[in-house]
């Protein structure tokens, strides 16, 4: 899938990027190569390594909150998948971000809905909750990210949060894409005010608290 702009354009005025975990489909040759390497990154504990090992010169890894810039960065958990398949894909991050006057974001990363992100919605109450909700698989597998189903799921249990579902129509192992997640939310009686479903590209503009 091509990007909807330059990779100059993406980064101009970008100030850290948040690393929720280095699998090529978040964090590959080309990002390692194009983001400037002094760039403010975060990470998860375990991935610093990684990413100095590529160059980057102010690496943060975070073990469960930091406060920068007026921004605070809480580390949460997931589940990129079940059984065998967690025990494969290893740990990943999800992310709180808050700062004041601004609504609280829980980004959820690449995770199932599971227990850990049921807390995470029930101790934080986000205004505005980013799933990745390709459903991706593996053959034989379930799903390691979440599906339509789950991503409803996600939205019924923070029915006062707008939750912006990423992550979809750009992978081969993607089984969810963005028509079934709407035709979906539309069968269960859900707004599309309520699980926003961006395009590539497209800039979304979320009410403040």
């Amino acid at each position: 899938v091509d990007l909807p702009l330059g990779v100059e354009e993406i980064l101009d005025g970008v100030e850290a990027v948040v690393v929720s975990h280095t699998h090529p489909d978040h964090l590959d040759p080309v990002a390692t190569s194009a983001i400037p390497k002094e760039l403010t990154l975060f990470c998860q504990p375990g991935d610093a390594v990684k990413l100095t090992g590529h160059g980057f010169h102010r690496v943060t890894a975070i073990e469960s909150h930091f406060h920068w810039k007026g921004l605070t960065l809480t580390r949460t958990g997931g589940a990129h998948g079940r059984g065998e398949m967690l025990k494969h894909m290893g740990p990943v991050s999800g992310f709180i971000l808050q700062a004041e006057e601004e609504p609280t974001v829980y980004w959820v990363g690449d995770s199932i809905w599971c227990d850990r992100v049921r807390a995470v919605i029930r101790s934080h109450r986000p205004e505005v909750i980013i799933t990745h909700s390709g459903g991706a698989t593996l053959p034989g597998y379930e799903p390691i990210i979440m599906d339509a189903e789950q991503t409803l799921a996600t939205a019924q249990a923070a029915p006062e949060a707008v939750v912006v579902a990423i992550h979809m129509d750009a992978l081969d192992h993607c089984t969810t894409g963005r028509r079934d997640l709407r035709r979906k939310a539309d069968e269960a009686g859900i707004a599309p005010s309520r699980v926003m479903i961006p395009e590539d590209g497209e800039l979304l503009r979320l009410p403040r608290p």
